[in-house]
């Protein structure tokens, strides 16, 4: 099966050798996206809710760059450094799900970036490509 990379225009360099996302038989796998800018800097130090923001509006350009949109996200793995952050993540996310909540789980443990506080794996099914 032929995969496909998805690297939305504006996107930066990566902290290792991936591809934002990839498509492979109408499924857009997207890596695990930590709360960075262009030159892998982490943004909003300190601040759950605008990290979390700021990653799921970089999911949902893979995801748009690909052809779909966050109403076909299927599943989220989601990855926080601390669970007094919990309920502060929770909030962004819904307004990012309003309708069927996809399937998701969310573990607390280190993060490659010191001052990350979340990250997100995502997994939508767009069609057939």
């Amino acid at each position: 099966m032929p995969m496909k990379p998805v690297i939305p225009p504006g996107t930066g360099k990566t902290l290792a050798p991936y591809s934002p996302g990839v498509v492979a038989d109408g499924i857009v796998y997207v890596s695990g996206t930590l709360p960075l800018d262009a030159e892998t800097n982490v943004v909003h130090v300190g601040d759950p809710t605008a990290q979390t923001h700021h990653v799921l509006k970089t999911i949902q350009s893979v995801i748009e760059a690909a052809g779909g949109a966050m109403a076909d996200v299927t599943f989220n793995s989601i990855f926080l450094t601390d669970w007094a952050h919990y309920a502060a993540i929770n909030a962004v996310y819904a307004q990012y799900f309003p309708g069927d909540k996809p399937a998701r789980y969310c573990i607390q443990c280190g993060l490659v970036k010191k001052d990350a506080l979340i990250e997100i794996a995502t997994v939508a099914h767009i069609g057939r490509t």
